[in-house]
């Protein structure tokens, strides 16, 4: 490839480089504004399912386990700088069995991606999400040329280290991965790569694109969930960032849903499971506005066994023409049936369904669907036995160790801001990556969640012991041995509380007290995460840490103490709103078993004697990168 060119790996780059900046932007509690769905009609259309339509498990043994050599090593790691030494009253457990712990590939070792200046086939490239790929010659310089949004057409004449593109949503929050010479995207729907789904009609979409000539390969679709925007907010699409290995793809759905893809999709003409003959709408016909005549024709011929005009003419717009006879029959009288016959050249038997004021038309995915995604299996963690309630979005971009599939469930508070609707749910699951299988569950943030869950899991060894890193909602990095747990839980290693104990949530942001969204980041043996608060929420206070993750127990900076009449000082356990009330005889005191390696909040670099606007580190969700030492992250000020 000639220096002066941009093939999807730059493109890779550039956005991971963004992506840096900011993860996720979610748009809070703000109405967006629908007109940039579909430019030509300034409309879109809210595909709701009912919850039961995806309230489901659909898991297996089945699958093939992915074959991991013995003596895999762990992940390459370098030594630590001058990191403190591990606490002796809480030293790190280093005897970690082969049959208790996922073992690495080889082939996945973070060092190998990071210098290889292939594949980036994951959020942040390896699980230890350190967004610096080892890419040489890369262009300083863009024109993208001349484009006409109404026609579509692109004038490359003046364009300059541009490859190719390809037309995604009117949002796109999911940062692009690259694996197997595809590019997979998360993005809302308005490029309408479906017939069945046009640019107005609002879907979650991952999009496959091949990594060479940008050509669409297949999407996968997800509908908008009845309860709107307290779970699934408007045209936010996708917002999470796969994860690919081999020929399979894991992500998280806006619909609260762990899905795994084969991510040749239907090409390789076979229809992989456990989930097969997936039933997806396909057209529907509503019973209002000038559609009301034919919703009525429609149903009046389906109760004589005919497939009326207008009924074909919303199969056609959908990508199944109707070619020959039709057959008809009823499943229940005046509520479904099923229709034979020859759509779009393939022989299929579609099922119809009046639900309320549409009738609705589904088709079972196969073989010839090629654009549309194939599922392998899905896990729905809203479903009854998880039961989480994500506020406003799910966004994890997960990761794995081995066979093990780490994720952050999204469980928060409902649209109110002050009610949990479901406290006892999860906050942090590990699942077999082949089979859908949960392992083990933790909901640690619990009642103390503030917000929302949005930040990604991380995976990194240290001295020999694979830690899980888990941001919580509460404000608190969580730290598990990266294992299968025992007995549907999880071994907690270290707790970092990433606010000073003082620090007070205050509804509408005029708090000091921040969640936690950027993805925690290991680098040389050490961990690091930058604070801030939700940006439709106020300003909050930022702080970057750099953790020692070799210690054990609760390696928070500080510790909140309640001071008796008697002077006796008993540990206070963590609170929401404020851990530490001075008002109340409560003091915030030094933490002898602290994991801090350094912290920055503020410094006066210029030696005046006072905090100006640029020394002072600002609210922050940026997930830091860091290079040759020299760490990088931008806040909400303008700042890097």
């Amino acid at each position: 490839m000639r220096n002066n060119e941009l093939s999807a790996w730059t493109l890779l780059v550039a956005s991971a480089v963004l992506g840096s900046v900011t993860m996720l932007s979610l748009s809070g509690c703000k109405p967006p504004a629908p007109t940039e769905v579909d430019v030509s009609t300034g409309e879109y259309v809210e595909s709701n399912t009912t919850a039961s339509d995806s309230n489901v498990t659909t898991t297996t043994s089945q699958a093939i386990e992915t074959p991991v050599p013995v003596d895999a090593p762990a992940t390459t790691e370098l030594s630590a700088k001058d990191a403190p030494a591990t606490n002796n009253e809480a030293p790190a457990a280093t005897d970690v069995t082969a049959a208790a712990t996922a073992t690495e590939p080889v082939a996945d070792t973070s060092a190998e991606v990071v210098s290889s200046g292939g594949d980036w086939p994951q959020w942040g490239g390896t699980r230890e999400r350190n967004n610096t790929p080892g890419v040489k010659n890369l262009p300083l310089e863009w024109n993208i040329g001349k484009f006409d949004r109404r026609s579509g057409d692109w004038d490359d004449t003046k364009a300059k280290n541009i490859r190719w593109f390809s037309n995604l949503g009117s949002q796109t929050y999911g940062n692009p991965v690259i694996a197997g010479g595809q590019v997979y995207v998360g993005t809302n729907n308005g490029a309408g790569h479906l017939k069945r789904f046009p640019s107005k009609v609002d879907l979650g979409c991952l999009l496959a694109f091949d990594e060479k000539t940008g050509e669409f390969k297949w999407q996968h679709s997800s509908e908008k969930l009845i309860t709107g925007r307290v779970h699934d907010w408007p045209l936010q699409g996708i917002c999470c960032s796969p994860l690919v290995e081999g020929n399979r793809l894991w992500f998280v759905t806006s619909r609260g849903e762990v899905r795994c893809l084969d991510t040749e999709g239907f090409y390789d003409d076979e229809d992989d499971g456990p989930v097969k003959d997936e039933m997806v709408s396909l057209a529907a016909i509503m019973n209002a506005g000038p559609s009301a005549e034919a919703f009525e024709l429609a149903l009046a011929g389906l109760a004589e066994g005919k497939l009326t005009d207008a009924a074909k003419a919303a199969l056609a717009a959908s990508g199944a023409e109707v070619e020959g006879d039709v057959k008809i029959e009823t499943l229940t009288e005046g509520k479904s049936w099923t229709a034979t016959g020859k759509f779009d050249g393939v022989d299929r038997v579609l099922t119809i369904k009046q639900i309320g004021p549409r009738i609705k038309f589904f088709k079972k995915l196969g073989t010839s669907d090629k654009r549309d995604a194939d599922v392998i299996w899905v896990y729905n963690m809203m479903g009854p036995d998880m039961g989480i309630s994500q506020h406003n979005m799910c966004s994890c971009s997960v990761t794995s160790y081995g066979d093990l599939l780490f994720v952050n469930t999204g469980n928060g508070l409902d649209e109110s801001h002050l009610n949990l609707p479901a406290p006892d749910a999860p906050s942090f699951i590990c699942m077999n990556k082949n089979t859908g299988e949960v392992l083990w569950t933790d909901g640690a943030p619990a009642k103390n969640i503030l917000h929302g869950q949005w930040s990604s899991p991380t995976v990194g060894t240290f001295e020999g012991v694979p830690q899980a890193l888990f941001a919580g909602g509460d404000g608190i990095l969580y730290s598990f041995r990266a294992d299968k747990g025992k007995d549907g839980k999880p071994e907690l290693l270290w707790k970092f509380d990433c606010n000073p104990k003082t620090s007070k949530w205050v509804l509408g942001g005029e708090g000091t007290r921040n969640n936690l969204i950027a993805t925690p980041v290991v680098y040389d043996g050490l961990v690091y995460i930058a604070v801030g608060q939700d940006p439709e929420h106020g300003e909050g206070e930022g702080h970057l840490w750099c953790i020692n993750p070799n210690m054990r127990g609760d390696i928070s900076r500080t510790l909140a103490m309640k001071i008796g009449d008697d002077g006796k000082r008993t540990l206070i356990p963590h609170r929401r709103i404020q851990a530490v009330e001075p008002e109340n005889g409560e003091v915030e005191v030094d933490n002898p078993n602290s994991g801090v390696v350094w912290h920055y909040s503020m410094l006066d670099t210029n030696g005046d004697e006072e905090i100006d606007f640029e020394e002072e580190m600002h609210r922050s969700i940026g997930t830091c990168a860091i290079k040759d030492d020299v760490l990088y992250v931008a806040d909400f000020s303008g700042l890097v």
